[in-house]
């Protein structure tokens, strides 16, 4: 799977993530190609290759120019929502860019209209919606897809710190809008005293993308180096982007291992809590015979369980047993790659998961459920189909 890794070492906007794309490979002039085809009028957009830091990296600018047509001139600063999302299916652009260009603006303006107490029908994107506001938004989604990018992953998020300056005002660093685009991301304010995440960088790669940390799970084929316009004393001003392969050896994810110590729970009560853990979510439970204070029998009950059902396990174990506490840590968890390859044998059809690792089968299983059912059916020993379907199995490999 081809994915790009936004490391945001020195924050993100809508002009870095042009830039880095550009950087790693895209072609300006397919995104110019593409961007025509919006049919927005009174901009340019050129490319050059900036220090930032002793740091190279492309520097992505969109000029604005003078616009004869008046009623477009007119409205350059008075776009709302539906005139912004009008324009985009009105293009000749591809649906998925489309979709993902009309995504980013829609969460936009519900964090603009959060933050400013009015309604997204009703928000007037200032900055936001002007040209090239726009060309960022729907250039990023021109080039993630022209790049062929399948899955966007997103480093912890640089904000800087302090206030700037906004429509007269002095307003805390991040902005309100860019705070609620950030909800759900890690976030690190550095002590950069300026804004380094602009409210259209973090539209783009919270609505895209999946916060992470870097991982060795990717080969990276290309690296490129997005500018911003300042010059930090601090840091280079630069959002890196990582471009690579998936590598199919492995799957990984994040799990919670819920777990408890109990010395009076009925061997009745375990069977039961077990079943109803399964039922609300849990990826595996299991028990353990312990000794506890005071040299007691007991069972250690641990479920492993996604983010989404941990407060209905937590709240089911507290219900189902008599404990005071449980203990809660997360695990990452590294897979086989599995499929499932259905064979004949001599009872019948049963499916076999294969998984395999680098791309070379490690084990097979015959599912037991299929195998049950056949020996049910045949008056047979179950272990007879499972022997069956491994050697039907192997026959296929």
């Amino acid at each position: 799977m081809k994915t790009a890794y936004f490391d945001c070492f020195s924050g993100a906007s809508g002009d870095m993530i042009l830039g880095a794309l550009v950087d790693a490979g895209l072609d300006l002039d397919v995104l110019r190609k593409q961007l025509g085809l919006l049919k927005l009028k009174g901009y340019t957009i050129s490319q050059e290759k900036v220090s930032r830091g002793h740091v190279a990296g492309t520097k992505v600018t969109v000029d604005l120019v003078e616009d004869h047509d008046h009623d477009e001139h007119e409205h350059h600063h008075e776009r709302n929502l539906a005139n912004i999302l009008a324009l985009i299916n009105k293009s000749g652009l591809s649906d998925a860019v489309k979709s993902d260009a009309r995504r980013i603006f829609e969460r936009l303006a519900a964090a603009e209209a959060k933050a400013h107490g009015t309604t997204v029908d009703r928000v007037h994107f200032h900055e936001v919606g002007a040209v090239d506001a726009i060309v960022d938004i729907v250039g990023a989604a021109i080039g993630l897809h022209a790049l062929g990018i399948e899955r966007i992953l997103v480093s912890p998020i640089r904000t800087g710190c302090g206030q700037f300056q906004y429509e007269g005002s002095r307003m805390p660093i991040p902005a309100p809008a860019t705070a609620e685009l950030l909800c759900g991301f890690p976030t690190i304010a550095t002590d950069v005293r300026r804004e380094l995440t602009t409210p259209t960088g973090a539209a783009i790669l919270t609505t895209l993308g999946t916060p992470t940390q870097p991982s060795a799970e990717f080969r990276w084929t290309a690296i490129g180096y997005g500018a911003g316009a300042a010059d930090l004393p601090e840091q280079p001003n630069l959002l890196r982007v990582f471009i690579g392969e998936a590598l199919p050896s492995e799957e990984s994810d994040e799990m919670w291992v819920v777990e408890t110590n109990v010395d009076d729970l009925s061997p009745q009560i375990c069977g039961y809590l077990t079943e109803k853990l399964f039922e609300a979510g849990a990826v595996d439970v299991y028990t353990c015979p312990i000794h506890m204070k005071k040299s007691r029998p007991a069972v250690l009950v641990s479920a492993i369980v996604p983010d989404a059902v941990l407060p209905r396990v937590e709240s089911l174990i507290f219900s189902e047993t008599t404990t005071f506490g449980v203990r809660l840590y997360r695990v990452k968890r590294k897979k086989l790659n599995r499929e499932f390859v259905e064979v004949g044998t001599p009872y019948g059809k049963v499916r076999v998961k294969v998984g395999k690792w680098g791309g070379e089968v490690k084990t097979v299983a015959p599912e037991y459920e299929d195998c049950k059912k056949l020996a049910e059916q045949r008056g047979v020993p179950l272990k007879d189909v499972q022997a069956a379907a491994a050697e039907a199995m192997s026959r296929v490999r």
